[in-house]
Order: C-alpha cells, then sequence, then structure tokens
C-alpha cells in the first residue's frame, strides 16, 4: 500500500508503555481471552497506622483549599507521582524504536484514509461523521468497556467510540497465523472502524439490547451478521483507497487472506483440531472473504446488509 507522505490522523492516542504486559495474547479474543480485570498492587513495608492516613488526608484538603495541590508540587519536586489512568505518552514514545514508530505512522495514516472515506459517504448521505479515537496501548489498557489485555487482540468500545490496538497483534498475525503483509494490517484497522460505522448508524446498539434475551446460540449467530458487516465495510474502505491508487499489487491477495486465516472454522481447526459451528461468533473464512469482498467490489453500503436472508 502507497502510503508514506500521505496525512496521518490527529486522533491517535498513544498509550504504549502506560499499562502491565500480559503474556499468553490470544490475538482473536476468542476462549479464555478478552477481557478481564489485572490482580496486583504493591505493600510497603511497614506500611501506615489509620491516624497517619486520615492526617494527612487532612493535610492535603486543606492546602487544597489555599489553592496549592501536593500532588502536583511533589511531583514537580522530582518525586514523580503516578496519576490515574495512562498519560505517560511522551516517555512510552520515546523509547519505541523506529519500526515501531514506522508501524504508528502507518496506522495514523491508514485510520486518515478511513476518515476521508467516512466523512465522504456520510456526507453524500446528508450525515455528519463523527471520527473516531485510535488508542495504541502495550500489554494492557482501561476502556470505557473495562480492563482489556493484549489477550484481547483489537478492539472496539461503543461506550468511549475508540478503537484499541496493541501493535504487537500485527507480529503474531504474520507469524502465527501467516497473514503478513501491510493491507491485512489495514484490514484490521478498517474492519474495527466498521464497527464504529455501525455504533454511529445504530446497529451495535441494537444488538446489545436484543442479545440480553437472546440464548447464546443466538446471539453467536446475530454477532456473525455484525462482524460480516464489518468486514463489507472495511471493503468498501478498500474500494474506496484503490479508486485513489494507493493499491500495490498484492495488496487484496493480503486482505482477504488475512480474513480467511481469522475464520472462525480456520482458527479453531489450527487450535483444536475441529470445528464447533454452533460457537462461531465472527463468521467462518469463507463469509469474511465474501463479505469483505462485496464491499470492495460495490463500494456500497447498501450492498453490506448482512442482516437479511442468508449470510
Amino acid at each position: 500500500m502507497e502510503w508514506k507522505g500521505r496525512r496521518q490522523s490527529g486522533n491517535v492516542e498513544d498509550q504504549r508503555g502506560a499499562g502491565p504486559t500480559a503474556g499468553g495474547s490470544n490475538p482473536f479474543g476468542r476462549g479464555n481471552g478478552g477481557f478481564r480485570i489485572p490482580m496486583g498492587g504493591r505493600r510497603a513495608g511497614g506500611g501506615m497506622s489509620i491516624g497517619t492516613i486520615i492526617f494527612l488526608v487532612v493535610i492535603y484538603f486543606i492546602f487544597k483549599a489555599m489553592g496549592i495541590d501536593l500532588l502536583q508540587v511533589m511531583g514537580e519536586g522530582g518525586g514523580q507521582v503516578a496519576r490515574p489512568g495512562f498519560e505517560q505518552t511522551e516517555s512510552a514514545s520515546q523509547r519505541s524504536s523506529p519500526q515501531e514508530e514506522e508501524r504508528k505512522a502507518f496506522m495514523a495514516t491508514v485510520l486518515a484514509e478511513t476518515e476521508d472515506t467516512w466523512n465522504g459517504i456520510f456526507q453524500t448521505a446528508g450525515e455528519r461523521y463523527e471520527e473516531p479515537k485510535m488508542v495504541l496501548f502495550s500489554g494492557s489498557v482501561q476502556s470505557a468497556c473495562g480492563f482489556a489485555s493484549a489477550a484481547s487482540g483489537p478492539f472496539y468500545c461503543p461506550g468511549d467510540r475508540k478503537l484499541y490496538l496493541d501493535m504487537s497483534f500485527f507480529d503474531e498475525l504474520a507469524d502465527k497465523f501467516d497473514a503478513s503483509g501491510d493491507f491485512a494490517q489495514a484490514y484490521v484497522v478498517a474492519h474495527e472502524v466498521g464497527h464504529h460505522v455501525q455504533n454511529l448508524t445504530g446497529v451495535l446498539p441494537r444488538f446489545n439490547q436484543q442479545r440480553q434475551r437472546m440464548s447464546e446460540v443466538e446471539a453467536n449467530q446475530m454477532s456473525i451478521r455484525v462482524e460480516l458487516q464489518a468486514d463489507c465495510y472495511a471493503g468498501i474502505w478498500g474500494k474506496y483507497t484503490e479508486q485513489k491508487g494507493l493499491l500495490e499489487r498484492g495488496d487484496l491477495e493480503e486482505a482477504l487472506n488475512a480474513a480467511t486465516q481469522i475464520g472462525d472454522d480456520t482458527l479453531q481447526k489450527r487450535t483444536q483440531g475441529y470445528v464447533v459451528p454452533e460457537s462461531f461468533n465472527h463468521g467462518t473464512s469463507e463469509q469474511r472473504r465474501r463479505w469483505f469482498k462485496r464491499g470492495f467490489d460495490t463500494g456500497r453500503v447498501d450492498a453490506c446488509d448482512t442482516f437479511k436472508g442468508d449470510v
């Protein structure tokens, strides 16, 4: 994909290095992967008594009322205070290798291209496209959907309308799942942006509401339709990218191969040697390829209605 020198999105939040690193990743959020709450903490030798803690809290609020923030003063004095959340972005970026920085630039460029595509589509329909944020993290991250580790793979959180991505996922995608190439990586981002489009158009809110009344099998079947539509939307982005002349030889095949490698049936055969169709929740390899290709061939949103008829 021809991407260097093109606009990079300003909607990227670099939180790499801000969370603890989690091992044993499952890049597709299957099985026991997905969201989990990290456990842990520190025990200081000796500790402090309850009376001391109360005294310090009272002193803090007395100074706060006087307009003096003791935590800020302590931080400026050399004893850096760890703030809640994940704000240590500059130091994490400074420690990045040139290869990581290039990959970050690529992700920001792909996100910018999706912004151009969906801004145009929404504008044509007389609507306004709200651009999502993309959060780059390493190990684990806090989102409005809870804590997530690298094991959950790339994901979109409807609660804060952000995409979350640990870029080490792409190494695993290439090494363990035989899906290398920059356009394979771009497909992953475009798929998550597809979920954002679904959130804006009401598809995700309706699904989240309806599945509370569904059985597990019914919810899985509906989830497949949601995922395949996101694949189709990724294909639409691919079509617009091709029209700009940015695709290189083999790019489309990279995306289609990635769609094949992350099909439910292919993943289950690789990991457990057999398939359980009732547990599918993203679609088979054939389905994922076909719906991405439909979006790519047509470039039309109305061609991506996976909720009518068979998929």
